[in-house]
């Protein structure tokens, strides 16, 4: 399902919904994601650094598939 699916369900969701306790806290996720979407300019530069060196681990193929973590850890 496309984003433009997703949105427009969740328009008729939201326009269609009686909770109130629903309600509110719908408004706090959207008040409280910033308007671009980034939260680069929260993070540390040691965070940011982890982070890069993630995202390079990935691109070189040094990841564990999350299954096998899984049954490494009896999940």
């Amino acid at each position: 399902m496309g984003h433009e699916a997703i949105k427009l369900e969740l328009i008729e969701w939201l326009a269609r919904l009686e909770d109130d306790e629903t309600i509110q806290y719908m408004k706090v996720v959207k008040d409280s994601k910033p308007a671009d979407h980034s939260r680069c300019e929260d993070l540390t530069e040691y965070q940011k650094r982890a982070i890069e060196k993630g995202l390079k681990d990935i691109d070189e193929g040094r990841v564990t598939p999350h299954e096998d973590v899984k049954k490494k850890y009896g999940l």
